[in-house]
């Protein structure tokens, strides 16, 4: 009886204790070390780059990045990262839509292959690839028996890249998948929607920011995809040769300075292009979010 004619608040400054309590520290503990942590892996190691590269001047700097073989790697490297990029956008959109909506025979090994090329060092990737589609290789030679050359070309880069880069795409949209609800491919059906256009209206639209994601993250391995490139590419100057070889030689060469001089336009074009896809991702968000068709 006395217990029960306590207030019912005196227990509450207990309530109040306990409730206040959290697992982590406060906001200003996390967010300094959030930004010790982010100035030690990211800022320190890219603005140290961006001051190396102003010891040179403008004419040095500016003959450094825009020589014959530069720009030729920047084409290669940006273009063909691209070219995986969006390859993989609808090559991992369709399989992830395989392994989520269909059940088969050794689907769980299938779906542990995606992730081989994490675990695969990328030498090896590279050297077995090289191994099958060279010209005495297993597939290499029935290519160039028909005029097709693959290794040692732009084409072996994009396919390394694509082998590289597609596990980024399918393990982004792949959750998505998981999560859509079937009742709204139902729904469209039912209001005479056909299957292009149920996935059309439908089912895109709810996995466009994740595939975007994907894609982002996939140019992003891809442009800075060094061990499994320079073994099929051949590293023929103004031909196969990437920006990260060159990079690596200038360093071979002592010339630190071109070194992150070409490093930096690399990281500019990569700041820029990844700040395009998040744009695109939060417009898309937005138009989902009013309920408008993009």
């Amino acid at each position: 009886m006395v217990a029960a004619s306590l207030p019912e608040n005196a227990a509450a400054p207990g309530r109040r204790k306990v409730a206040s309590q959290r697992v982590l520290p406060g906001f200003g503990l996390t967010l300094g070390y959030t930004l010790l942590y982010l100035s030690l892996i990211v800022l320190i190691p890219l603005s140290a780059l961006v001051f190396k590269t102003l010891t040179l001047t403008w004419p040095q700097f500016w003959d450094a990045v825009t020589s014959a073989r530069a720009l030729a790697s920047y084409r290669l490297t940006f273009g063909a990262s691209l070219l995986a990029a969006g390859i993989n956008a609808v090559a991992g959109m369709l399989v992830a839509w395989v392994l989520v909506r269909y059940d088969f025979p050794g689907k769980k090994l299938f779906d542990a292959l995606v992730d081989l090329p994490f675990a695969l060092p990328t030498a090896v990737a590279g050297i077995a690839l090289t191994a099958i589609l060279a010209g005495n290789g297993w597939i290499g030679q029935y290519l160039e028996a028909v005029g097709i050359t693959v290794a040692f070309t732009p084409a072996g880069v994009v396919l390394a890249l694509i082998f590289i880069s597609l596990p980024f795409v399918v393990r982004t949209v792949q959750p998505v998948l998981q999560d859509f609800e079937k009742e709204l491919e139902e729904a469209a059906m039912c209001l005479g929607a056909t299957r292009w256009q149920t996935f059309w209206r439908v089912i895109l639209p709810a996995t466009a920011p994740a595939l975007l994601t994907g894609f982002a993250m996939a140019f992003a391995r891809a442009v800075g995809e060094y061990g499994s490139v320079i073994f099929i590419a051949g590293n023929i100057p103004l031909v196969s040769e990437i920006t990260p070889l060159i990079i690596v030689s200038k360093l071979e060469q002592y010339d630190y300075a071109g070194a992150t001089a070409v490093a930096t336009v690399m990281l500019g074009i990569s700041f820029v292009l990844l700040l395009i896809i998040n744009g695109l991702q939060v417009w898309q968000r937005r138009n989902a979010g009013d309920g408008k068709t993009p």
